[in-house]
């Protein structure tokens, strides 16, 4: 008599800059069974990048026969360049090996996840205020001042969708963040609608 060992579909979103990655290469140190999505794309490799590791790399042919098949959770048409979406095929088989799978996208694709996947788990990443998701963002030094102020923008028009996730996990202390986002993943596993067979059990349901 056990719990469900059927694993998660866990969609982390949030502004860039808030602590995501890190977050999500905790979580992966702390749980070796964490998974990161991979996701399918049509533009090339770039040198050092492995096919089913960083990416499944596909033509565009294939990716359309994908989409007509509705074998993604989401996909994009990033500046009608190059398409990227998740291979639902990946997230479902990861999940019934046990595994929880966490997908790290923005917040228009976590919302067409909500819809192809119910059961996904969506968690918010938020910084502790604006003012200091600002600074994160300037002291990384690697964009201009002109693109910091885009992605500020761009941050606070996703955080008005923060209401339609599940949770939302402020990112100020990192391990705090991380063990939040834990207890979120161990309370889901627990829910009574995850655990049909064992409440089943429980109450002698296996003995009819």
């Amino acid at each position: 008599m056990r719990e469900s060992n059927k694993g998660l579909l866990v969609v982390i979103s949030g502004p860039s800059g808030v602590g995501k990655g890190s977050i999500i290469n905790v979580l992966r140190e702390r749980r070796s069974n964490i998974k990161l999505s991979v996701s399918a794309t049509t533009r090339s490799p770039r040198p050092g990048e492995v096919d089913g590791v960083h990416y499944f790399f596909i033509d565009e042919p294939t990716f359309q026969s994908m989409i007509d098949r509705d074998e993604f959770l989401e996909y994009m048409h990033v500046f009608n360049t190059h398409f990227y979406g998740t291979p639902r095929s990946f997230v479902v088989e990861e999940m019934e090996a046990g595994n929880d799978v966490v997908l790290d996208i923005d917040v228009q694709g976590a919302m067409k996840v909500k819809d192809s996947f119910p059961d996904a788990v969506l968690i918010f990443i938020a910084p502790p205020s604006l003012s200091e998701l600002k600074e994160r963002l300037i002291g990384r030094g690697t964009e201009t001042a002109e693109q910091v102020e885009r992605r500020f923008n761009t941050a606070f028009e996703e955080m008005k969708l923060a209401g339609k996730y599940d949770y939302v996990v402020v990112n100020d202390i990192l391990d705090i963040a991380v063990n939040k986002v834990e207890n979120i993943i161990g309370a889901e596993k627990s829910r009574i609608s995850r655990n049909c067979a064992l409440i089943s059990e429980l109450s002698g349901g296996s003995e009819k």
